[in-house]
């Protein structure tokens, strides 16, 4: 497998987006490690293009020295998070000016590049060409100031920068005049790019809605010669405003920091066509460098590679860059003779507390203080994954759901089983198991999903889907230990033999457990092996029990619980943004271990805990009007509501007010919450019934149990007696979003 992630653009460090799309990617990976097939895993700094050389000139440096320094940061969040890219490398590469250089050259021989005239906006202080964001001026429609040369930020009218009225360029502040100049176009309009497209995306290589969005852009013959890409970034594109298979403006003029273009002096290939060049740049300076024929990987077709093997060619990507890895780039292999790619795996965005990631708003998640911290990166590896699926949606990271998610399966359930067990067996059994017994083998397995759908859910990206699997057995297993009490049989002489068994039975079950748990928690599961005294296992080893007589090693701790503090410390915003009743801890919290952090705050944990106190003081929550009570939708869109079956109802025994419901919320096990509503529902009448429940409430452990999520009712005034359960209307389904 030839498996890759997105390009970062090497004008800036990595952002947590880029930090979830990579370990989505190397879970995947290492799943497919574990199971025995060779996976090529590369990236690269995508490092050309107009704001990489105007930043590098502002700093007075030259663009490949701006591009080294960002570079040199990448180990550190790599490693940090535990990402096992095979290589790294850079577009600003002699394989990419060959590669990019050679796909040229294939697609003009076969007439799909043309050259046209058009007009653009030239600064006549830089000398350059200006893409539509730097150029400014007032809005030809609301008159605001200041606004970019695509779009307004203030009435949201969407124009052409000529229609700016006084218009100026942000680089040297000088009018911008009109220049002709001729440009080089990829015909993507042309019907063989069509027919083959039309191909491609049917084939079961994209997820069901970006191939529907794939027929859509095909779906029209009207071809523009407007360049799709978004000139904000000049290297982050923005879907076309309309449905229309568009040739392809993949030319630059001079100045421009990027590749050239074959016999087309003062021209450059635009910074998104050498952009995906660099997947195979990057695959060819890794074949070099370890001996293999990169030849074999790309050449078109389906063939074999000179080794026999099957070849897989593997993109992960996000939902903002599906016109070009879908359109584009399959073409552009395709007509230069190329391999086109197997799969194209399409991610959501990453919001933090229902809003999209944003600094200037304090929404912002910096992957590098979360390392600065000391936060193990394994908790969020296993939170991600939790969260994340093969459909193209967003993914939302709640301080709260964090910590209780990651304390709750991972030190609660998951460490939770070695750390009970092993200390018997290394001090009464010298550390060796005893046979296994069947019949605890065989209850551990009945009901449950088993390996063969743990590995076909890692195999379909369904990873929330496999984290709740893996741990329903896990939660089998602490029940187990729980009734057979290995504590109290330690008391027992004659009980010897069975705490033998149990122990052992429990630590085979544990380490079923971190094998599968390994793609997700690559460091934990090593510490496992080598506790365990089983390194090297594979996935084929969940088929072999771990023997009798086979030794273990003396348990040492696996994983810190996550500390309130620490998420606390996470969010808050740096001094000079303080404000507000957040003000005092969020300041303690950021002068406790915040130092050289990137990100500004959030309204996370620390508000939260504020937002709190000055409730329980009798004032209003921040964000709300004292006097009116008034929210505002961002504190709305916190609370998450779901649409929910009770598939069970029954009283507690020792309580007079509570009912413990068991709730369908279209997960792979109903969820426990206890409701203080015996008085007014007889338990018989609720089973089968709708209603709606708060499924991202923090879990509370009460001395009935764990109760995971809150039922919504309506109550009467204070003289009006009754409790009343919201039922949706008939038609809603488990796990519908209530909004």
């Amino acid at each position: 497998m030839f498996v890759t992630a997105a390009l970062p653009y090497a004008n800036g460090s990595f952002h947590i987006g880029h930090i979830m799309e990579y370990i989505q990617a190397d879970i995947w990976v290492r799943f497919q490690r574990l199971l025995g097939h060779e996976v090529h895993f590369v990236c690269a700094d995508d490092a050309h293009g107009a704001p990489i050389m105007l930043k590098a000139d502002s700093e007075g440096i030259a663009p490949e020295e701006l591009v080294a320094r960002i570079a040199a940061e990448r180990p550190r969040y790599l490693q940090g998070y535990h990402i096992s890219f095979d290589h790294w490398h850079s577009t600003h590469s002699p394989e990419n000016t060959r590669l990019s250089q050679e796909i040229y050259r294939k697609l003009k021989a076969k007439g799909l590049i043309e050259t046209r005239t058009i007009e653009q906006f030239f600064d006549p202080v830089k000398a350059m060409f200006l893409p539509d964001r730097y150029i400014k001026g007032e809005c030809p429609v609301c008159h605001a100031k200041d606004q970019f040369g695509d779009a307004c930020e203030v009435c949201g009218s969407v124009y052409a920068p000529t229609d700016l009225i006084n218009p100026y360029s942000t680089i040297t502040g000088a009018a911008p005049v009109m220049r002709s100049s001729e440009h080089y176009f990829f015909k993507l309009s042309d019907p063989r790019c069509r027919d083959f497209l039309a191909q491609w995306t049917g084939g079961g290589r994209l997820q069901a809605e970006v191939a529907n969005k794939a027929r859509e852009w095909l779906g029209s013959d009207t071809a523009a010669e407007a360049d799709e890409a978004d000139p904000a970034a000049d290297g982050a594109p923005a879907d076309p405003q309309a449905d229309t298979l568009a040739d392809w403006d993949i030319s630059r003029d001079a100045p421009y920091f990027g590749i050239p273009i074959p016999d087309a002096p003062g021209k450059f290939f635009y910074v998104w066509l050498d952009a995906p060049v660099g997947y195979l740049a990057s695959l060819m300076a890794h074949c070099a460098r370890v001996g293999l024929d990169f030849e074999s990987f790309v050449a078109p077709g389906d063939g074999l590679t000179a080794d026999g093997l099957a070849r897989e060619q593997v993109h992960f990507i996000g939902k903002d860059i599906i016109y070009f890895h879908t359109l584009f780039w399959p073409a552009m292999l395709k007509f230069s003779d190329f391999k086109v790619p197997d799969h194209v795996f399409v991610h959501g965005f990453l919001t933090v507390s229902g809003e999209k990631m944003s600094k200037s708003r304090g929404t912002g998640l910096s992957p590098l203080k979360y390392l600065d911290l000391g936060m193990n990166p394994e908790w969020l590896r296993y939170y991600l994954a939790a969260k994340l699926n093969s459909r193209v949606e967003d993914v939302d990271f709640n301080a709260d759901d964090f910590i209780a998610r990651v304390n709750s399966d991972l030190v609660g359930k998951l460490v939770n089983i070695a750390s009970r067990c092993a200390g018997f067996l290394t001090k009464r059994f010298d550390g060796t198991l005893a046979e296994a017994d069947p019949a605890t083998a065989q209850a551990f397995a009945g009901g449950w999903a088993g390996v063969d759908a743990i590995s076909d859910l890692y195999q379909q990206r369904e990873l929330g889907k496999a984290m709740r699997e893996i741990m329903a057995l896990a939660d089998r297993v602490n029940q187990f230990i729980d009734s057979e009490k290995p504590w109290e049989l330690a008391k027992r002489p004659d009980q010897s033999e069975r705490l033998h068994r149990v122990c052992s039975d429990a630590l085979r079950a544990f380490r079923d457990l971190a094998l599968m748990l390994a793609p997700v928690l690559p460091a934990t599961a090593a510490k496992v092996g080598a506790f365990l005294n089983q390194d090297g296992a594979t996935w084929a080893s969940l088929r072999e029990p771990l023997p009798a007589g086979h030794r273990i090693r003396p348990y040492q701790h696996l994983l810190q619980r996550v500390d309130p503090k620490q998420v606390d410390a996470l969010f808050a915003p740096p001094p000079d943004q303080e404000s507000g009743p957040a003000a005092g801890p969020a300041k303690a919290a950021a002068g406790a271990g915040a130092a050289g952090a990137e990100g500004a705050g959030a309204k996370t944990a620390t508000a939260a805990a504020a937002t709190t106190a000055a409730t329980a003081a009798g004032g209003a929550p921040s964000g709300m009007d004292s006097g009116t009570g008034i929210i505002g939708i961002d504190d709305f869109s916190k609370v998450q509501l779901r649409v929910a079956r009770i598939v069970s109802a029954e009283r507690v025994d020792g309580s007079s007010k509570l009912l413990k419901l068991m709730l369908d919320i279209g997960e792979s096990q109903p969820r426990q919450v206890f409701s203080g509503i015996a008085a007014h529902y007889d338990p018989a009448d609720l089973a089968g019934k709708l209603t709606v429940m708060v499924s991202n409430l923090a879990p509370r452990k009460m001395k009935f149990g764990l109760s995971a999520g809150m039922v919504l009712a309506a109550f009467g005034a204070e003289d009006e007696k009754g409790i009343f359960l919201l039922e949706p209307h008939a038609g809603a389904s488990p796990g519908m979003v209530v909004r």
